[in-house]
C-alpha cells in the first residue's frame, strides 16, 4: 500500500500533479545514436528485463519477456559494446553462444574494431563445457573471456585457458571493479552486463554500474522469479536518473538510467 498523506502538510490535488508524458510511440529514433556510449573513459552498462510486477524470467529464461524489439535492442547494445559480461548461470540458463552481428550486420557500428565483442563469462568455479560452441565457435579476434578467482581449481584454469583468455581478480569472490580494470587495460572501455541478476547484483554492490538499461514487458507474472537484482540489499543504493524513456508499438517500455554524478 501506498503511504497517506500526513494531514499537517499542505495537501495537493490530483489536478497539481506534475506528469511528463512519454515519447510518442510513432516518433522515430535512431537507436544507434541515442545509445550511443558518452566519450571520455570506461563506461559500465547493463541491460536487463523484467515484467511490471518485476520478475527478471519466465519459465526460467529472461528471453520468455521480450519480444521483437527487445531483442533487436540487445542486438544493437551487443553492437555497440567492446565486451558482453555475463554470468555462468545465465550462459547455461539462456543457451549462450558466441556472440553474432545483428540482422544488416555491425560494420557501421564497430568501425576498426572487432567485428563482434567478446563474451566475458563470471564463473568462481570454472565448472563449464569448455567443449561448448561459446569457447569454440568464438571468432579468433574476439576469443571468450572468463573472469575467476584465486580459489578456482588450478586444474579447471589450466583446461580453461586452452579454449578461452582467463583474467583472475579477487580471492573466493569476484572483485568487480578489478576486474573491470582488467578489460579496460585491454582496451574494452565500453562494457554491457547482461546479467543474470546475481552478477548485477554484485556489480551494484561494487559501484561500478555507470548506465541501467531496463525493458519492462507488458505481463504480470507473479510466482517466485527474481528480480533484476539478486543479492544482500545494497547499504547505500545508488541514486539513478532517467535519461531517456521509449515505447514500441507492443506496449514494452524501455529506459535508460545512468547513475548520479
Amino acid at each position: 500500500m501506498h503511504e497517506s498523506p500526513q494531514n499537517d502538510v499542505e495537501q495537493t490535488t490530483d489536478a497539481d500533479l506534475a506528469l511528463r508524458p512519454l515519447a510518442a510511440a510513432g516518433d522515430p529514433v535512431r537507436l544507434a545514436d541515442a545509445y550511443a556510449y558518452p566519450p571520455g573513459g570506461p563506461w559500465l552498462r547493463a541491460n536487463m528485463i523484467a515484467s511490471v510486477d518485476g520478475a527478471a524470467a519466465r519459465d526460467d529464461r529472461a528471453g520468455g519477456l521480450g519480444n521483437e524489439t527487445d531483442r533487436r535492442l540487445l542486438s544493437l547494445l551487443r553492437g555497440l559494446a567492446d565486451v558482453v559480461i555475463v554470468g555462468a548461470g545465465t550462459v547455461r540458463a539462456e543457451g549462450y553462444g558466441p556472440v553474432r552481428p545483428g540482422p544488416g550486420g555491425w560494420e557501421k557500428l564497430r568501425a576498426d574494431r572487432p567485428p563482434v565483442p567478446p563474451l566475458a563469462i563470471v564463473s568462481r568455479r570454472l565448472d563449464l563445457d569448455l567443449d561448448a560452441p561459446v569457447f569454440t565457435d568464438a571468432d579468433p579476434a574476439a576469443r571468450t573471456i572468463l573472469l575467476t578467482t584465486r580459489t578456482a581449481p588450478p586444474g579447471r584454469v589450466r583446461a580453461a585457458a586452452e579454449r578461452a583468455e582467463v583474467i583472475v581478480a579477487g580471492e573466493d569472490r569476484l572483485d568487480f571493479a578489478a576486474a573491470v580494470a582488467e578489460l579496460v587495460a585491454r582496451g574494452h572501455e565500453r562494457l554491457l552486463c547482461e546479467g543474470g541478476p546475481r552478477v548485477l547484483a554484485q556489480v551494484v554492490a561494487t559501484g561500478v554500474l555507470d548506465e541501467m538499461c531496463l525493458t519492462v514487458s507488458p505481463m504480470l507474472l507473479s510466482g517466485g522469479a527474481f528480480r533484476i537484482l539478486n543479492g544482500p540489499a545494497v547499504p547505500v543504493p545508488p541514486r539513478l536518473r532517467l535519461a531517456a524513456a521509449y515505447q514500441d508499438d507492443e506496449d514494452f517500455l524501455f529506459l535508460r538510467y545512468v547513475r548520479r554524478r
